[in-house]
């Protein structure tokens, strides 16, 4: 039997007016869902424990297994695994986004407007980052490590949690005086963000950008500070080869610390315009080729969600159902079953992760689950509701207990 997780982060969402009083996953034409479903267990799951914090962090994993309150040391120490950072034990790691901050004269009154840098691409960051690598390089406490896109790592030695830092993209739109960083060292951290803006403002790179009509990647900010992190091999705990494809580092993250097997797939971006092909096609050879178990991570969703992009979403959700989900049922030559569900909800309206339950799809090639129910959050809320993601994940690979 072969084991599949489609983690289509944050698609579930609320009714919006615009797609006629419907979500995206009730929107999408997702004809191999549609299939699907007719023999599929369904339902809602909560995949973020009370108490905690709806991060990607937490959710995926939860659905891969591990309970966060056991595993979970922070966002950026996943990350940091992935891009071959080395922690020590009193270091701090810390991600590092390439934002776009508004342009008015006084640091203090400066907007968040895109958590994004405008999706800068790996190869434009490299250079911005490369800037800031070496404005700092007399700062021996500090280190600075390249990641995908806008996404980045910075290493705080002999560091400390007694800090306090937000999410970028939770205040878009809003002014950044009041979510700045706090707590130990967080005059050196606001001095990092002015500084680092003034060194990219201008950068060839973002004028570049800015004549081609293209917000610019004019600043660093920090958020998702954590210690090193210490997963059980997933294949121990679980008795499966297992694998994961996703072009986030934190997903990586979690697979290199669980000793599983990371693909690379040339063009993948984590946006809408990922290679869901190459992905797909990623999948169906590691399961073929003798992996039990993929985990494959879908960040176009999510992406959309914080943008507000409707129209975005639903056609995520498409391409996802196109050349993820049905390339995986026409390809795969053993027994299978399949898991899609989103880690955590984006909605379109707030923009924001939240800690409502998701719902997930569970078919099996070979029996017949059918609770007569549509995959989408009207059809899931009359399914089984399922109190963790770790039950989840024990629920598909059939784990006792």
């Amino acid at each position: 039997m072969k084991y599949i997780v489609v983690l289509i982060d944050g698609a579930a969402d609320d009714k919006i007016e615009e797609l006629g009083n419907k979500t995206p996953l009730m929107s999408a034409y997702m004809p191999t869902i549609r299939d699907l479903e007719k023999k599929a267990l369904i339902g809602l799951v909560q995949t973020v424990p009370e108490g905690m914090n709806p991060g990607s962090d937490i959710a995926n994993l939860s659905v891969m297994g591990y309970d966060p309150k056991t595993y979970h040391t922070g966002r950026s120490p996943l990350e940091a695994l992935s891009v071959g950072v080395n922690m020590k034990q009193d270091d701090i790691a810390i991600r590092m986004n390439l934002v776009t901050l508004s342009d008015e004269e006084n640091f203090y009154d400066k907007k968040m407007l895109d958590y994004s840098g405008g999706e800068i691409t790996t190869e434009e960051s490299k250079e911005l980052v490369d800037a800031l690598i070496k404005a700092f390089k007399e700062e021996k406490n500090y280190s600075i490590y390249h990641g995908v896109s806008y996404r980045h790592v910075f290493i705080w030695h002999e560091g400390s949690l007694d800090i306090k830092l937000v999410p970028p993209h939770n205040i878009t739109g809003e002014k950044i005086l009041e979510y700045l960083p706090e707590g130990v060292n967080s005059d050196f951290f606001i001095d990092f963000i002015k500084k680092g803006y003034s060194i990219l403002k201008n950068h060839p790179i973002n004028i570049k950008r800015i004549n081609e009509g293209k917000n610019p990647a004019n600043s660093p900010w920090l958020w998702g500070e954590g210690t090193k992190p210490l997963l059980d091999k997933f294949e121990e705990i679980n008795k499966l080869k297992g694998g994961v494809i996703s072009a986030v580092d934190l997903i990586r993250g979690i697979g290199k610390g669980a000793g599983m097997k990371v693909f690379n797939v040339p063009g993948a971006t984590g946006t809408i315009h990922t290679n869901f092909k190459g992905k797909g096609e990623a999948a169906i050879k590691a399961l073929n080729d003798g992996l039990d178990y993929v985990y494959i991570h879908l960040e176009a969703t999510d992406e959309c969600g914080h943008q507000g992009d409707i129209e975005g979403k639903v056609k995520s959700l498409e391409l996802i159902d196109e050349h993820i989900i049905k390339k995986l049922v026409n390809g795969i030559k053993d027994d299978y079953r399949i898991l899609v569900v989103p880690d955590h909800r984006t909605p379109l309206k707030t923009r924001k992760h939240d800690s409502l339950p998701v719902p997930y799809l569970i078919y099996d090639s070979t029996k017949d689950l059918a609770m007569g129910l549509s995959y989408n959050e009207d059809g899931a809320i009359k399914g089984k509701y399922i109190e963790s993601g770790v039950k989840l994940h024990n629920m598909l690979i059939e784990k006792k207990g």
